[in-house]
């Protein structure tokens, strides 16, 4: 066995920081495959002369979490060239090629220091007689301030070719959820080389495929019995400058919170919207509880821009503005308006999951009610009756609300719809209706607790849930008023006897 040296100079000392650059795991062994991509688009030609047409990347990335834990990555792409050594191992050195994958000089031994204080690459070159494999150990190497490192030469086949990254008594273990989101965000980053069929990648021995989202195929919300439309569009726009973009924006057929977004590539690999951390900008997807936010998607590629050095990122400098103004109007453009589509259309469950929902609900709100009413009851059965308020109660700890006037049978109504979050409140439901003067209409004011039990169980954050509780008690005040001014007699007992039951029977689990 052959021994000689590659030299790490300039910048040896910066391996000892890189363990804490702002990388996550997934962008961190991407760059593996990245190299290996990259090694494998270049020398196709020479590769497939060897093993055929067809022939396909295969890069395995095993994870053993038993301590010391270690995680090895191994390709079939050209391997790590001897002319391409002293390069391939010196911190910082530029490739002299940065049009693909391999740009920056520092992918693989960034993400090796990240991971692991020890690693090792063990490489065969496609057409040389000889592996080589060479072994980090960054504590030494800066203690020692070590300049030059061994390299190992061992006789091999010219035609075979490989890669093996060996990282020991790992940094950052990736263990449970984060196993399942290494597979997640893979399969997303590289997807364009997986359904191309140039990459076969695989997690412990798992491979990974890529589903594609299925898209809506429903007619236009505003035309509710008209032909279906497929809601995918093509994208494509020039800022000028060599800067581009093109791509497709679609709705998913199912609204997923998790698995909406923009996945923004270069050099056919996603930089941004990965996983379950889609690009969704507040400027073209609103906030997180719209329905747009839920449902549109794409995958976006942009040509020209600059990305960080860990390529989870671009670097927008001033165009990320002027390219979502773009971004939206293409996309709500009249003849497949997106945006207007996702945020009003609305589908219906389909029976069984409507039944699934229904049984819940149902079991949940008898035993609720078996438990709870017999406490309860006795009390309101025994109560006076009530009639409704006819002064207006204050305004305590008002959270929103929006006063509004229309006009009833030749009379106008001055209307205030509440939601407040007054501590001391005790009804869910509070009604007051003033009678007009000859200066002012009828006021009619309707006001729900959040802070009531009721509403702390069961509605809180989702703007949904909210909306349609306070639609519900907007319906209940109103039919009390109603029935009032035809003549029912202490309408207000039925609102009271509302407010109570929620309170002592079924607010509780």
């Amino acid at each position: 066995m052959a021994v000689r040296k590659v030299d790490i100079r300039p910048g040896v000392s910066v391996l000892a920081v890189l363990r804490h650059l702002n990388y996550r795991a997934w962008f961190a062994l991407g760059e593996f495959v990245d190299n290996a991509v990259e090694s494998f688009i270049k020398h196709r030609s020479a590769l497939e002369k060897i093993e055929g047409k067809g022939l396909k990347l295969r890069v395995d990335i095993d994870i053993n979490t038993v301590a010391p834990a270690r995680i090895s990555i191994r390709d079939n792409a050209a391997g790590i060239f001897e002319k391409e050594y002293a390069r391939a191992f010196r911190p910082a050195a530029l490739p002299p090629d940065r049009s693909g994958l391999a740009e920056f000089g520092m992918g693989m031994k960034s993400a090796a220091c990240w991971f692991a204080p020890r690693w090792s690459v063990r490489t065969k070159a496609l057409g040389e007689a000889v592996s080589r494999s060479v072994h980090f150990d960054i504590e030494n190497i800066i203690n020692d301030d070590i300049e030059e490192l061994t390299i190992s030469e061992k006789a091999e086949k010219p035609n075979s070719h490989y890669t093996e990254v060996v990282l020991e008594d790992i940094f950052h273990v990736p263990v449970g959820r984060t196993v399942s989101k290494l597979k997640e965000h893979l399969t997303d980053i590289y997807r364009d080389f997986i359904r191309d069929g140039l990459l076969e990648l695989r997690l412990n021995g798992e491979e990974l495929v890529y589903k594609e989202p299925k898209v809506l195929k429903a007619p236009y919300y505003k035309e509710k019995s008209g032909a279906d439309r497929v809601w995918r569009k093509n994208i494509e726009f020039d800022f000028g400058d060599g800067l581009t973009v093109h791509g497709f924006a679609a709705l998913r057929e199912t609204a997923n919170t998790a698995r909406a977004g923009f996945s923004l590539f270069r050099r056919g690999r996603v930089i941004q919207g990965s996983g379950d951390e889609g690009y969704r900008p507040a400027f073209v997807f609103g906030m997180s509880n719209s329905y747009r936010y839920q449902r549109l998607f794409g995958e976006l590629h942009l040509d020209g821009f600059d990305v960080s050095h860990t390529k989870d990122g671009f670097r927008w400098d001033e165009n990320e503005q002027p390219f979502l103004e773009l971004l939206r109007e293409h996309l709500d453009s009249e003849e497949l308006p997106l945006l207007k589509q996702a945020e009003n259309y609305r589908v219906r469950a389909a029976r069984a999951q409507l039944a699934n929902t229904a049984k819940q609900a149902v079991s949940n709100t008898a035993q609720a009610m078996e438990t709870k009413l017999p406490g309860a009851m006795p009390g309101l059965v025994d109560a006076e009756p009530v009639d409704t308020p006819v002064e207006e109660a204050p305004h305590k700890s008002t959270l929103a609300n929006r006063r509004f006037e229309i006009s009833f049978r030749g009379k106008t109504w001055s209307i205030n719809v509440e939601l407040a979050d007054d501590p001391g409140e005790s009804q869910w439901l509070a009604v007051s209706d003033v009678a007009e003067t000859r200066k002012e209409p009828r006021r009619l004011d309707i006001r729900v607790s959040m802070a009531h039990p009721f509403m702390v169980r069961f509605a809180q954050t989702d703007s949904e849930d909210v909306e349609a509780l306070l639609r519900v008690a907007a319906a209940l005040g109103l039919a009390e008023v109603l029935a009032r001014d035809s003549g029912v007699r202490k309408a207000g007992t039925v609102r009271r006897n509302v407010n109570d039951i929620l309170r002592d029977a079924l607010s509780d689990p």
